[in-house]
């Protein structure tokens, strides 16, 4: 998620946890939902989102990770890359 939707992290913390985010970054997850680590004024500020749906099972991590990020461009007025 850090190395290849690097993008992707910024708009969900921007969209769902810190609209003033610099950077983001994945720090973890579970069932309920995602951490980040947001960059705000160049200082790293947890941001814990919940998933669109609960995660029950490992597959469908992946289908969480993008329906909140449609989700997030849909909020944000952006273009849904995915």
């Amino acid at each position: 998620m850090n190395t290849d939707h690097a993008g992707d992290n910024l708009v969900i913390v921007r969209a769902f946890g810190a609209p003033d985010a610099e950077a983001a970054r994945m720090t973890g997850l579970d069932s309920g939902g995602g951490d980040w680590a947001a960059t705000v004024a160049g200082a790293d500020v947890p941001v814990r989102i919940s998933w669109p749906q609960p995660v029950t099972e490992r597959p469908r991590i992946r289908t969480a990770v993008v329906d909140l990020y449609q989700q997030a461009c849909s909020k944000l007025g952006l273009p849904s890359e995915h």
